[in-house]
């Protein structure tokens, strides 16, 4: 939530110069953050917001560009409200202003979707229809597994020309419906920066990159880390199995053993837990790991033959039920 709250505090102190960008911003979170009444028999429009700074960048754009003063009123926290909410009401030509909005159509008739003139605009327009959506009704979650800049909607056809609106400003975004409650989302790092920045939140983008960052690196950390031990619980598993054979190999042949083969089994039981590198650099005169690997692979074969022959069990008789075959 405080992630949420600090990305609307950036955008709600945007400044935004051309009156159709504003216009387009306003109209969208009257779109996403109420809707149209009607109240003894006249139309009225409000919106519920999240903050005192919303509000007033609502009631200002109200007056500036279309000579409405609303009613502003506090709903206070309680039940599901975590927080006070700020509601903004228009009674007095709310009907002109759905029109001029595009909330009503031509035949009075609420708009489902979003006005087509705000989802054809320019490119700046567009930026505004989501910021204004975000201040309304959205939220970003820390960037992670399960990262997302999510906006609730009032219906399918909001979602789904939110998700237009955000094709045209080159980010992909998807419509989900929850238990009946739909939503557009972008879930992917690189996008939400980008939708970020679009909507003019560039600080927010920095923090929030430099947090992505931090959590990538932790994570690989974490993941090198579960492989290292993986790698090791392996190589010692090996190293132990390698030697219970080696054993079970000299009792089969006794003296029956070739002295080279003979050398490379006492080495290998001398340093049980050394790598076949390892081993090679302990041997006298020294030999390559695949030398060691060779005459112990060797002594192992001969005794499993001579035991075949005898009738008597193999190298792998010696290895816990638990253990892979070396």
């Amino acid at each position: 939530m405080a992630l949420t709250a600090d990305v609307k505090e950036e955008l709600a102190r945007v400044e935004v110069p051309k009156t159709t960008v504003r216009a387009a911003e306003l109209a969208s979170i009257l779109r996403f953050a109420g809707g149209l009444h009607l109240i003894s028999g006249r139309i009225a429009i409000e919106a519920e917001l999240d903050s005192a700074t919303i509000a007033k960048r609502v009631t200002r754009d109200l007056g500036e560009l279309y000579g409405v003063r609303p009613d502003v009123s506090v709903i206070s926290a309680g039940g599901v409200r975590r927080q006070n909410q700020f509601l903004v009401r228009i009674l007095d030509g709310g009907e002109t202003l759905a029109r001029q909005t595009g909330l009503l159509d031509a035949r009075r008739r609420p708009v489902r979707g979003l006005p087509n003139r705000l989802t054809t605009g320019s490119r700046e327009d567009v930026a505004a229809v989501w910021r204004g959506a975000f201040l309304a009704q959205g939220s970003l979650t820390d960037p992670g597994r399960s990262a997302a800049l999510e906006i609730t909607c009032p219906g399918n056809e909001t979602a789904m020309a939110l998700v237009g609106a955000a094709g045209r400003l080159g980010v992909s975004a998807k419509a989900r419906e929850v238990r009946g409650i739909h939503r557009v989302v972008i879930r992917d790092g690189e996008a939400i920066s980008a939708m970020l920045s679009l909507m003019g939140a560039t600080g927010t983008v920095r923090n929030w990159e430099e947090l992505r960052q931090r959590r990538e690196v932790r994570a690989t950390a974490n993941r090198l880390v579960n492989f290292d031990d993986a790698n090791l619980r392996r190589s010692a598993q090996a190293a132990v199995a390698a030697c219970a054979r080696v054993e079970r190999a000299m009792e089969i042949l006794g003296e029956q053993i070739p002295d080279h083969l003979k050398y490379a089994g006492e080495l290998r039981l001398a340093h049980r837990e050394a790598s076949l590198d390892e081993l090679g650099h302990h041997a006298d005169p020294p030999m390559t790991k695949d030398a060691v690997a060779g005459r112990i692979r060797r002594l192992l074969a001969m005794a499993d033959k001579r035991a075949v022959d005898l009738g008597i069990p193999g190298t792998e008789a010696g290895l816990p039920a638990d253990f892979d075959v070396v």
